[in-house]
């Protein structure tokens, strides 16, 4: 059995175990999101995909809505959806990054990116609750579980995680293998939350093959700086921290 085939009995059967009749996973134009919303529609269940552009580079977008396309395209039991939420964003920033001068204003640029991360989550989760169906998750291994590059409560809010233990290169290789849109294979990974467009390697200082690389082999040269990053986003990964006492005294 392929890995594609695994992973999509498991979402299969998690659903059905669950109780669920509906997939929904929000799509960006980038690898992951791809071949996760393929394997969401290989189980046969309802599967919504959700392309919400918020101020995007069209470039992305468009990425974004030919792999709905693709979907739509090729399975008959997906729905693509297309969401605009940049008004809603631009009230949320004029809400808090942009009063008057006696006001206080909270204009964190990084808080900004990632909330547009947790408009997306709202979303789907709204969605969800609407069909009766579970928030598919699009983090693998290396991004999501090595270096924790994700949005807490943002893209890292999601039901099930079918390719958390899947390393980039095996996404990418799944990608092939499900015959993914090329351009989205190819295209430079990026979290699509900056208007910039700045990829994921200009942010995190190091590529997924080299990530991937030092994860696997500590004695390799980047494995200090894989290190490094992982530290600064334990946070996202751990458990929330509780204050425990003791009740009987």
């Amino acid at each position: 059995m392929t890995l594609q085939d695994q992973i999509t009995a498991w979402i299969s059967d998690y659903a059905t175990t669950a109780g669920m009749k509906s997939l929904v996973v929000g799509i960006s134009g980038g690898i992951d999101s791809a071949v996760v919303s393929a394997l969401c529609a290989r189980t046969g269940l309802n599967t919504v995909a959700v392309t919400m552009p918020i101020r995007q580079r069209p470039d992305l977008h468009d990425l974004s809505l030919a792999q709905g396309v693709w979907l739509c395209n090729k399975f008959d039991n997906v729905r693509h959806e297309i969401i605009d939420l940049t008004t809603t964003f631009d009230e949320f920033e004029n809400k808090l990054a942009r009063w008057g001068s006696n006001q206080y204003i909270y204009p964190s640029e990084l808080g900004l990116a990632n909330s547009r991360s947790r408009l997306r989550m709202v979303t789907l989760y709204q969605i969800a609750q609407s069909v009766g169906g579970l928030v598919v998750g699009t983090g693998n291994k290396v991004e999501d579980f090595g270096v924790g590059f994700y949005t807490k409560y943002g893209d890292g809010g999601v039901d099930i995680s079918p390719i958390a233990d899947c390393l980039k290169t095996q996404v990418w290789d799944m990608g092939k293998e499900l015959k993914i849109l090329e351009d989205i294979i190819n295209a430079a990974p990026t979290d699509g939350l900056w208007t910039d467009g700045r990829t994921d390697e200009r942010q995190l200082g190091m590529s997924y093959e080299d990530l991937e690389k030092a994860m696997l082999n500590p004695k390799d040269k980047n494995y200090e700086k894989y290190l490094k990053i992982r530290k600064r986003n334990l946070h996202k990964m751990d458990l929330i921290p509780i204050c425990k006492f003791n009740n009987s005294e």
